[in-house]
């Protein structure tokens, strides 16, 4: 994976005259993570319930779509009070500011990395079957079809973590820390999730401890690579969401088996290493030490 051309929306450091707007940081992930854990930990009492009637059903799905609704509308009432961060989410919702290298790399790292990571399990014995693809989501939230969940949350979620939440952390700290921090908030986001029946969180607790371990793990790489991207490609919001919609499709899409996915999150981490020196200026430089403009 190549480093994206430089162009006149991206640089090597972050622009903190405007960054240093997302301010909101205690309510911005205060909101985004109490309101979302009432609303999953409601919604998983209820998919808990013996008689799964389509009432039951309708209410854990508007419960789950809620929460996931939740962190992009804190963030747009965060972002409508100041006119200066409207219009600077205006452009970032705009095309650009993606160069194609970036593009190519939101979409193929992650399915890449998993094609190779089955090449390496069926080498060491596992099932050539892993090749295989999946034609039928088994994940479903309610009366929420698995593909639709699958697609619709990197949308509606980077719409909220990259329009105010990735600036808002970077706004305080390195894009270092900031990527520790979202990392260690979104694997916690996500915990509720496994209470609910159906879901892929849930699924994921089925299979054991070490898948889930390696699911929570695995946010950290996933949110390096995708961090990177975001301020490479001028903070263009579309850059996150194409990253994260390929990686849900070709986890899902792609009949891999778990102890794959954990060969997966290793084969990142040589690759975040790589980025991580490569862009050391970008994730090391701390807040107030960045150039003003």
């Amino acid at each position: 994976m190549t480093t994206p051309r430089m162009n006149s929306r991206t640089t090597t450091t972050i622009d903190y005259d405007t960054v240093g707007r997302y301010c909101r940081l205690k309510t911005f992930y205060g909101l985004s993570i109490a309101v979302p854990w009432a609303l999953w930990l409601l919604a998983g009492w209820v998919s808990h319930r013996g008689n799964q009637t389509p009432a039951l059903q309708w209410i854990i799905a508007l419960l789950g779509l809620c929460g996931l609704l939740t962190p992009i509308l804190v963030a747009w009432r965060l972002v409508s009070q100041d006119p200066h961060l409207r219009r600077d989410i205006r452009d970032r919702l705009r095309s650009s500011g993606i160069t194609k290298t970036g593009a190519m790399a939101a979409v193929m790292t992650m399915p890449v990395a998993l094609l190779v990571a089955i090449a390496i399990s069926v080498a060491l014995g596992g099932s050539p079957g892993q090749f295989s693809l999946n034609t039928h989501s088994a994940v479903m939230i309610g009366v929420i079809p698995g593909w639709l969940t699958i697609t619709l949350a990197p949308l509606l979620e980077e719409l909220a973590w990259h329009s105010y939440g990735t600036d808002a952390l970077t706004a305080r700290w390195s894009l270092w820390r900031s990527t520790w921090m979202f990392a260690i908030f979104w694997a916690l986001w996500h915990i509720p999730l496994s209470a609910i029946q159906g879901s892929y969180q849930a699924e994921v607790a089925e299979v054991g401890l070490l898948a889930s371990i390696n699911f929570l793990f695995s946010v950290w790489p996933f949110m390096i690579l995708m961090n990177w991207l975001y301020y490479r490609n001028g903070r263009n919001v579309w850059i996150a969401v194409a990253f994260h919609l390929a990686a849900n499709i070709g986890n899902e899409i792609i009949a891999a088996e778990p102890d794959t996915k954990i060969i997966q999150t290793l084969l990142l981490l040589p690759i975040c290493g790589w980025v991580l020196w490569h862009d050391r200026t970008l994730f090391f430089t701390r807040p107030e030490k960045r150039e003003k403009r």
